[in-house]
């Protein structure tokens, strides 16, 4: 199935902070749910919705994400037609610096296509859908751009874009980051748009000396153009915090939501490590726990997600935690309400105790 749209992916947003774990990273490129990371569940979407072009906006930190992206044949975007493109930021020939929100890569990548539509999405989202409904409410309606909703906007914080809607689904306020917003519906930060309407857009915005593209400033439009909502009923995670980071890991032992995220018919893509299955040594206690391949486990771990590679020593008792790739967890440790970052090593007998909403978090390659 192909259809007539290119996508484009914010990679990084700069309004949402995850503390030591988003220093080293792209929001993008956040891992989550043991051995995916966010990019992956945004590409998936666009590829099982049949766009074969998509453009990946890169701001900072992007080194991850590009050793995680490669050719992009994990979600069979290695083509020698359209397939993934990279979008880094500009560099000044004369200084040498980055400008980090330079549109001529985003202008120029939109040029090449030959797709008639563009679906652009935020970096902080986690769900599992499809575009087709909202490409063909968008022909439907003959708006100018369609963005995705639900009425989830008491329940993440901010950032948040909240929207209030008429009748026939029009947009005709926008409130950023309000605390008690009037309106329970929030923009989900997927939007349709037609390929050269987005170009006049860009190129009229670079002319006035405009340089910097958030999903802000396409909702800002919707004072001179026909913007309209298309409602998305479906599970969602937004990462905004680490909080709720912290809590989209924990709702995957909702076992509900574990099976639309990670639905048989519409499948999450990643790249593939080949390590040997996760090994539970023979007296340890294992309950609720999401571990990946790689992990050696001797202790007690209950309601955790693990990474791969992740090795937990005898007598270590692990409670409502998140652990990154490749970290140790040594004999008789203690943890309750953690996320440690890949490549760090907790010593014999450390004990650290968080909160559901205030997790201790560790940064990468940290010694504890």
């Amino acid at each position: 199935m192909l259809v007539n749209a290119m996508g484009l992916i914010l990679a990084d947003n700069q309004r949402v902070k995850l503390g030591p774990l988003s220093e080293p990273r792209a929001l993008s490129a956040m891992p989550f749910a043991g051995r995916f990371r966010i990019i992956d569940f945004l590409l998936s979407n666009m590829v099982n919705s049949g766009i074969k072009r998509v453009g990946v906006i890169a701001l900072t930190r992007y080194k991850s994400l590009m050793d995680h992206l490669g050719t992009g044949a994990s979600w069979d975007l290695d083509r020698m037609n359209q397939g993934l493109y990279l979008l880094p930021p500009y560099i000044n020939p004369l200084t040498r610096s980055s400008d980090r929100s330079d549109l001529s890569s985003i202008i120029d990548y939109i040029e090449s296509g030959s797709q008639d539509y563009v679906v652009i999405t935020d970096c902080n989202l986690v769900m599992n859908t499809l575009y087709n409904d909202i490409l063909d409410q968008h022909l439907d309606s003959g708006a100018a751009i369609t963005v995705m909703y639900n009425h989830d906007a008491y329940e993440y914080g901010i950032p948040n874009i909240s929207l209030t809607l008429d009748e026939d689904e029009r947009v005709t306020d926008v409130l950023v980051d309000m605390q008690n917003p009037p309106s329970d519906i929030s923009a989900i930060n997927v939007a349709v748009i037609r390929r050269d309407l987005l170009l006049s857009l860009l190129e009229d915005a670079r002319s006035r000396g405009v340089t910097d593209f958030t999903f802000v400033r396409i909702m800002e439009y919707y004072k001179q153009l026909d913007v309209r909502g298309c409602e998305h009923k479906g599970g969602i995670f937004r990462i905004n915090s680490m909080a709720n980071y912290f809590k989209a890991s924990m709702g995957l032992f909702d076992d509900e939501l574990r099976h639309e995220l990670f639905s048989r018919q519409n499948p999450i893509y990643t790249k593939v490590k080949n390590k040997q299955p996760c090994l539970v040594e023979s007296g340890s206690r294992v309950k609720n726990v999401l571990a990946s391949d790689g992990c050696i486990i001797q202790g007690d771990v209950e309601n955790c997600v693990l990474f791969r590679g992740v090795t937990i020593g005898k007598g270590a008792k692990l409670r409502n935690s998140v652990i990154f790739q490749d970290t140790q967890i040594s004999n008789d440790v203690n943890l309750n309400y953690v996320v440690i970052d890949k490549d760090s090593v907790v010593k014999m007998g450390v004990k650290l105790l968080g909160h559901p909403g205030f997790p201790v978090v560790i940064g990468k390659g940290s010694i504890v």
